[in-house]
């Protein structure tokens, strides 16, 4: 169980990104998280593994308060939460198997990682997650000669090196066309449906929240505008969340 109690987010020039938020968020649910860009959707995200402080408020994690972790207590805590980023976050010059090991940084001798060297058994454990999201084929390619599907696939791979209990999405499918990012939605999905991964992930589409999520969050201004099933939000909502002049668009 996630528990985020009274969370507020206020950055050092004064804004504030997120506004007393309040969510309880069980083992294995799909949320999706939607609104306008600068409604709190990463920041809240970033809240939850402290890569972002908050300025209030608390957020419990499995009975742990990950707000009071100490530094050693959150690498420990980290291990277990998988993040995906919009940007991919690879490092394009290396392999795509490579990207991938590197998920497993928190768990093996870091003298291995001085020398990018991992045991037999971990290059089996990323050859398992490449084929978990279907470019198994691809695993030596350099990383920049992917598509941009093709390289989120592998920042779902490198998350899958970490074993996670809870995954963040951060806006995974931004900056792809809308047949690519239904094929990574539905990855994230499988993963839900198969490993009962519970998974939070920023969109900017209903239409996606819709097909993939148990649950969206709405935020706006910072504040909680909406929680609850993605077919309860009818028009007069849609406008509530993204503003009077704001039309649905649905994408295939």
């Amino acid at each position: 169980m996630l528990i985020i109690e009274n969370l507020t987010k206020i950055y050092d020039n004064g804004f504030k990104a997120l506004d007393n938020i309040s969510l309880e968020i069980p083992d294995g649910q799909f949320v999706a998280i939607i609104g306008l860009s600068g409604s709190g959707k990463s920041t809240l995200l970033r809240c939850i593994n402290r890569l972002i402080d908050p300025t209030e408020g608390r957020i419990i994690w499995n009975d742990i308060d990950i707000t009071a972790a100490t530094d050693d207590e959150l690498r420990q805590i980290r291990r277990r939460i998988g993040m995906i980023f919009q940007q991919f976050n690879l490092v394009k010059r290396s392999s795509v198997i490579t990207n991938v090991l590197s998920g497993r940084l928190g768990y093996v001798n870091p003298v291995f990682s001085l020398f990018n060297y991992f045991p037999g058994k971990e290059k089996e454990r990323a050859l398992a997650a490449l084929d978990r999201v279907g470019i198994r084929e691809k695993a030596y390619n350099r990383a920049s000669a992917l598509s941009g599907g093709q390289q989120q696939r592998v920042g779902i791979a490198r998350t899958l090196m970490q074993e996670p209990e809870l995954m963040l999405a951060d806006e995974p499918v931004a900056s792809l066309d809308p047949a690519t990012s239904h094929s990574v939605m539905k990855y994230l999905q499988l993963l839900n449906e198969e490993d009962g991964l519970t998974i939070l992930c920023s969109l900017h589409f209903l239409s996606l929240a819709r097909a993939y999520s148990h649950r969206v969050i709405a935020l706006k201004d910072g504040k909680l505008e909406f929680d609850g099933p993605a077919q309860a939000i009818d028009d007069e909502r849609f406008k509530m969340i993204y503003g009077e002049e704001a039309v649905q668009v649905e994408i295939h």
